[in-house]
């Protein structure tokens, strides 16, 4: 199970590099920047993919999606010029502890110890 959510966590690493492609390919009309997009957005999704062979859906979408929101607003902040400010830097902590606070609450079982939900 470990191993899963450090797939999650390297997808939501590489999300964060497919926003930033995705904005330094000025609506896909850099070459270099769009294929990057492609390079990342498929690493991501199939990270992902693989960890949720073993991992429940809610919590590690969450995970991936926080670390990708947050590493992609802290690039803009450092590299891309985006407003910096008291209140954005709190949004993204929150972000943050919301994700945590929601992989630590788990689930009871292994998703291959129940039946499929519809």
């Amino acid at each position: 199970m470990a191993m899963a959510w450090l797939l999650v966590i390297v997808a939501g690493l590489f999300e964060t590099g497919f926003a930033v492609s995705l904005k330094l390919s000025d609506g896909f009309t850099r070459l270099w920047p769009t294929i990057g997009f492609c390079v990342f957005a498929l690493a991501s999704f199939g990270l992902l993919t693989l960890s949720l062979k073993k991992l429940d859906v809610g919590p590690a979408y969450a995970v991936w999606t926080g670390i990708g929101a947050s590493g992609t607003a802290v690039y803009g902040m450092a590299f891309l010029g985006d407003l910096v400010s008291p209140f954005k830097i709190l949004s993204i902590t929150l972000v943050i502890v919301g994700v945590i606070g929601l992989q630590l609450s788990g689930s009871a079982s292994e998703p291959g110890d129940r039946p499929p939900q519809l």
